[in-house]
């Protein structure tokens, strides 16, 4: 039938009205490409909430998994799409489902500080204490990986408010206490230890309320008021900026990060925050080079480079993902989830020697987790077959 062969190429193209056309005919909406991919799956890709909802309507499954395990419900999870998630969930997802890494959605959303998504996640009921293959609950991620700035702040301030455990230990023994101790990230200690004292501006507090039931331009233009008394305050900023963004409105929103910039050049968060919005606006070299401003400017913090790589492998560019993980694991040889993204990089280029010597170093640092023998297990067959 015609729509099995083209239903795919129509979501890729986003073309809503040959969709509806070729699911008028019932074409098997599970057929797969060369990927494993489903319609559903690259409809969440490309954050297309108009064919993700006609998809559903005819009976795709937010649940089938392509060829890395990977489905679209955590896909959606994973990079930060709410919609589609909110329309998956209420569609019959698995909302306890694991990508083959054990992470449910929760986990890479908190891990990339995609506050809006884990928001929605914990509102449709994806655990909230699951741990990974990697020992990690979603609020160690947000802690190991996170910087400790607004952002993750509002980000660990969520999980802790729906029950997270801050004492909850990973493999080494560790909870997101420690690591919030050990990487002086204070504002997230006095979160999670419960000694903050004086939280949030009173209009942020507004703004927040406003925000809590999706009235974004109200959240907005409450912070926007404030700052004409107050402009340089980099808390309005960040949240100006925030609520722009949450309405689309990216170049407004990027105008208040650069504002921080300037009131406080140090103030180095705001980076992540401009290449959020280059992100959200499809200009990938720009995102790329705000990654790389702030790399530059902390060059003792893995933080930029781990989040530029994270984007490079979303985007498909492993030969960069590789080089920018090798300067991690050159840095922080300790780090077995570093050699593990390098491993996975290399086996999605076919360099699967390299793969098998990446995930070895994983091994030593850990050699009782599954995760990673099974990870040089599998490389060693694809060498075999090459």
């Amino acid at each position: 039938m015609e729509g099995n062969n083209t239903l795919i190429e129509a979501v890729q193209q986003r073309d809503h009205q040959r969709i509806a056309q070729l699911l008028k005919q019932h074409p098997d909406v599970e057929a797969t490409d060369e990927m494993g991919r489903t319609a559903l799956m690259v409809a969440v890709v490309h954050n297309d909430i108009e064919a993700v909802a006609q998809l559903l309507v005819s009976g795709s499954d937010p649940n089938h998994r392509d060829i890395t395990e990977l489905t679209p419900f955590i896909c959606a999870g994973a990079n930060g799409f709410t919609a589609p998630l909110k329309l998956m969930a209420a569609s019959g997802a698995d909302v306890t489902s694991v990508n083959r890494f054990g992470g449910t959605a929760l986990l890479p959303a908190a891990e990339k500080g995609y506050l809006h998504t884990v928001e929605a996640c914990l509102a449709v009921g994806v655990p909230i204490n699951h741990v990974n293959h990697l020992g990690w609950s979603a609020l160690l991620e947000a802690v190991v990986l996170g910087d400790g700035g607004r952002l993750y702040a509002d980000v660990v301030q969520t999980l802790h408010d729906a029950g997270a455990s801050a004492h909850l230990q990973d493999f080494d023994g560790k909870s997101s206490v420690y690591y919030a101790d050990a990487q002086k990230q204070d504002r997230v200690l006095e979160i999670l230890t419960d000694t903050q004292e004086d939280p949030h501006h009173p209009t942020i507090l507004e703004a927040k309320s406003f925000a809590a039931n999706g009235e974004w331009s109200a959240a907005s233009q409450t912070v926007q008021a404030a700052l004409e008394s107050d402009g340089d305050n980099l808390d309005l900023l960040y949240y100006a900026g925030y609520y722009l963004s949450a309405q689309g409105r990216y170049i407004e929103a990027l105008e208040q990060y650069s504002r921080a910039l300037e009131v406080v050049p140090d103030a180095l968060e705001f980076y992540f925050y401009t290449a959020g919005c280059y992100r959200l606006m499809n200009q990938v070299e720009d995102a790329l080079q705000e990654f790389d401003k702030g790399a530059a400017l902390s060059s003792e913090n893995s933080f930029f480079l781990y989040h530029k790589s994270n984007y490079l492998r979303e985007l498909g560019r492993h030969e960069e993902a590789v080089e920018v993980m090798a300067e991690l694991v050159h840095r922080h040889p300790e780090r077995y989830d570093f050699w593990f993204h390098k491993a996975n990089s290399l086996r999605s280029l076919g360099r699967h020697g390299d793969a098998i010597a990446a995930i070895g170093y994983a091994i030593e640092l850990q050699p009782d987790n599954p995760l990673y023998t099974k990870h040089k297990a599998q490389s060693e067959h694809l060498l075999e077959r090459q």
